[in-house]
C-alpha cells in the first residue's frame, strides 16, 4: 500500500504542479484559469496533449516548442519537479492524512506565490486571502492549532511585517515593502501560529541579506536593490513547517543550561 501511495503523491504532484505552472503565468496577467487551453508563449500555437505530459515532455521535446522551436522555459519541469518533491517530503513525514492534504495546499500555495513574487514583484490578494481563510477554517479541526492561535499567529505575522513596513517608512521617508507581503504573512501565520510565523520571518530575513550581499558583490548591485521578500518568505515557511518545532526548541534550550 505504501508503494501505492508513493505512486500516487508523485503523479497527482505532476499534474499539480503543472497547473501550478498555468496559474504562476496566467494570474498576474489576469487572464483565466481554465481558458483557453495552454498554448505556446511565442508563437501562440496550443500545445498538444502528448506535450504537455509534465516534465517527460520537456526532455523528449528537448526544451524547445515543437512548432517554433523557442526555448520553453525552465522554470515549467522546475515547479514540476519542486511539487512532487515538496509532496513527498510532506507525505514521508504526516502520511496521507488530512493533515498532509492542508499542508500540500499550504505549501503549493507557498510554491505559487514565491514565484509569482519572483517573477513580478506582487504576491497575489487571490491566492493570499483564500488561504488565509482555508487556514483558519483548518484549525477548528486539528489538535495543535485552535482558531484563537491561528487568529494570534496571523495577527503576528502581518502585523509584524507593517511594523518594518512603519518604521522604514518613518527612518527613509519610502515604502520598503508591499501589502502583499502582510496578507502572505497573515496565511503563514494563520497556518503555522506565532511561534513559527516569527521564525519564517528571521529564516527569510536571513537568508534574504545573504543573497543581497552575495548579489552586491557578484554584480555590483547596491544594497537600495529591490528584492522580492515573499520568495525568500515561500522556502522560510516551509523550513518553518517541517522543522520549525525543533528549531526554536533547540534555541530555547541554549538558555535553560
Amino acid at each position: 500500500m505504501e508503494a501505492i501511495d508513493l505512486v500516487f503523491v508523485v503523479l497527482f504532484g505532476l499534474l499539480w504542479g503543472s497547473f501550478l505552472n498555468v496559474v504562476i503565468y496566467r494570474l498576474p496577467a489576469g487572464k483565466s484559469l481554465l481558458r483557453p487551453r495552454s498554448s505556446c508563449p511565442r508563437c501562440g500555437v496550443p500545445i498538444k496533449p502528448y506535450d504537455n505530459v509534465p516534465v517527460l515532455s520537456y526532455l523528449w521535446l528537448g526544451g524547445r516548442c515543437r512548432s517554433c522551436r523557442k526555448r520553453i522555459p525552465l522554470v515549467y519541469p522546475l515547479v514540476e519537479l519542486l511539487t512532487v518533491g515538496c509532496l513527498l517530503i510532506l507525505y514521508l513525514t504526516f502520511g496521507l492524512t488530512l493533515h498532509f492534504l492542508a499542508c500540500a495546499l499550504f505549501v503549493t500555495s507557498l510554491i505559487v506565490l514565491g514565484f509569482i513574487d519572483f517573477f513580478h514583484q506582487v504576491l497575489p490578494d487571490a491566492v493570499t486571502l483564500p488561504g488565509l481563510g482555508l487556514a483558519v477554517l483548518y484549525s477548528f479541526f486539528r489538535p495543535d492549532l485552535n482558531w484563537i492561535q491561528a487568529l494570534l499567529g496571523a495577527a503576528v505575522g502581518g502585523g509584524s511585517i507593517l511594523l518594518i513596513i512603519g518604521l522604514y517608512y518613518l527612518v527613509r521617508r519610502r515604502e520598503g515593502m508591499g501589502l502583499g507581503d502582510v496578507t502572505m504573512m497573515f496565511l503563514v501565520g494563520a497556518f503555522l501560529g506565532w511561534r513559527l510565523a516569527v521564525l519564517t520571518l528571521i529564516l527569510a530575513a536571513l537568508s534574504g541579506a545573504l543573497v543581497g550581499l552575495v548579489l552586491m558583490v557578484a554584480k555590483k548591485k547596491s544594497l537600495q536593490q529591490a528584492l522580492p521578500f515573499g520568495s525568500f518568505l515561500a522556502p522560510a515557511a516551509f523550513a518553518s513547517l517541517l522543522w520549525g518545532d525543533r528549531l526554536v526548541a533547540w534555541y530555547v534550550s541554549l538558555y535553560r543550561r
